[in-house]
């Protein structure tokens, strides 16, 4: 890496999951609409042909009319070859096959357990870190001994738990996990602003925030924008919408597996006055099943989307249409910036313009009242050289309740998964408010057939 008239040339990025055909596609039209930025990126992944796609792809972004920044794009053979000499590592995997993916999120509704996402908390997150936190190991260990100075960006779930995976295996590492959870939250405070004010086109960064939680179970304790507090606004909206919904733009909740009206937001803001900061997916999955999830009808109550493993094959199947269509070029690329922060977030540690944003890293008071060393998610300031966590305060004590039985679900989650330790691993699963309502027995019935679909994944230490 070297600095050129104030720009950054000759960086290397190493990505982790290279053939990924969501993210890393948006992380290279980010790549390419940013001029102080520039150098090659080596892309690694266990589909060796995905990646091979990419790089291709990759070449044709960078080799755009509209390209404002030049980037080489090659295939890694192996975690050495993508992290040695890497000053930034970019993490997006899939832990496993939709094989494993469809065991996670729909074994549970043979005992009557529904989950819009699974891949957090809940029974299908449990098992999903169960194979996703040996990979997370294998790669802490690879950036230790490779490139130990890197920078690391995850994007890859269950986010608190691999983040806290790699520091366990690696303590100086420097990573911090990325999620746009938040961005949600908030485009709809913007959009009340819109409907309240008049005020249109307000962009989500001027929405100043104080946030706290854990990831996808984030909350957000102030909000104001020009200096109004928000939180009056908020409440006299959500008296207004929180029984029809309200979605803004293409979060139409009748149009998309993803489909939210942000009731679920509204329902906990009423009841627990903080604003929830992620969608309802994910917040659903945190709480009792009794709540929003108790069945399909209450479902469709709330107004947000089951996204099944189906619909996520179907989906895989288009993005593998569009690869093949952007390398034959019988799909035009067209430069459009993802909206992400990944690479802003670079350009700050770069020193290339402080800022903040909401980042997952271990707790070193930032939230005040959760343990020291879990991952918490907070804003926090990014400039050269260092991210700084901003002390976001004290969670208030019924949020904290909520919270705290997740921050101890998932620190037993990590020593059943590093110790490949069945009780431990039981108990936890057990202890999920989603599962509430199941008996013992059932409950463990529903556990072995689900770590038994992942056992391909799990390390020879376990016992089954």
């Amino acid at each position: 890496m070297k600095f050129e008239n104030g720009n950054a040339r000759e960086l290397q990025i190493a990505y982790i999951g290279g053939g990924s055909r969501g993210w890393a596609w948006g992380f290279m039209m980010d790549l390419a609409d940013d001029s102080q930025m520039g150098g090659v990126v080596r892309l690694y992944d266990i589909d060796r042909k995905a990646a091979e796609n990419n790089a291709v792809i990759g070449g044709k972004i960078s080799a755009h009319p509209d390209a404002k920044a030049k980037w080489r794009y090659e295939v890694a053979g192996s975690l050495q070859d993508a992290l040695t000499g890497a000053d930034f590592v970019v993490i997006s995997i899939l832990p496993g096959t939709f094989d494993e993916m469809r065991s996670d999120v729909h074994a549970p509704e043979e005992y009557g357990f529904y989950q819009a996402v699974g891949d957090t908390v809940g029974p299908g997150g449990f098992i999903r870190a169960m194979r996703c936190l040996p990979m997370l190991v294998e790669i802490a260990e690879a950036i230790r001994d490779y490139s130990p100075k890197a920078w690391v960006i995850n994007y890859t779930n269950p986010m608190t738990l691999c983040l806290r995976a790699m520091y366990d295996i690696f303590p100086e590492i420097r990573a911090f996990g990325c999620c746009h959870e938040v961005f949600g939250t908030q485009k709809l405070l913007a959009a009340m602003l819109e409907e309240k004010l008049g005020v249109k086109e307000i962009p989500r960064q001027d929405i100043k925030i104080n946030v706290l939680g854990i990831n996808h179970f984030t909350w957000i304790s102030s909000a104001s924008w020009q200096n109004m507090d928000l939180f009056p606004l908020y409440s006299e909206f959500t008296g207004k919408y929180h029984e029809t919904g309200f979605a803004i733009g293409e979060d139409n909740w009748m149009n998309s597996a993803f489909h939210s009206a942000n009731k679920i937001k509204m329902d906990l803001f009423r009841r627990f006055g903080q604003i929830a900061a992620a969608g309802d997916r994910h917040l659903a999955e945190f709480m009792p099943a009794s709540w929003y999830l108790r069945d399909k009808e209450t479902v469709a109550s709330w107004k947000f989307g089951l996204t099944t493993v189906d619909w996520r094959v179907q989906d895989l199947k288009d993005r593998l249409a569009r690869s093949a269509a952007l390398i034959s070029g019988e799909e035009a690329i067209e430069i459009k910036p993802s909206g992400e922060e990944g690479h802003l977030l670079i350009k700050a540690l770069l020193g290339l313009g402080d800022i903040i944003s909401n980042v997952n890293l271990p707790n070193k008071g930032q939230v005040s009242n959760l343990p020291v060393d879990v991952v918490v998610e907070t804003n926090a300031l990014f400039r050269r050289g260092e991210v700084l966590p901003v002390a976001a305060g004290a969670m208030p004590g019924n949020t904290l309740a909520l919270t705290s039985r997740h921050v101890y679900n998932q620190e037993n989650t990590l020593r059943a998964a590093l110790g490949c330790d069945y009780s431990l691993a039981l108990t936890t699963f057990l202890n999920d408010p989603l599962l509430e309502g199941i008996t013992p027995a059932d409950g463990e019935k529903l556990f072995y057939k689900m770590l038994t679909a992942t056992r391909n994944y799990l390390p020879g230490g376990w016992k089954l």
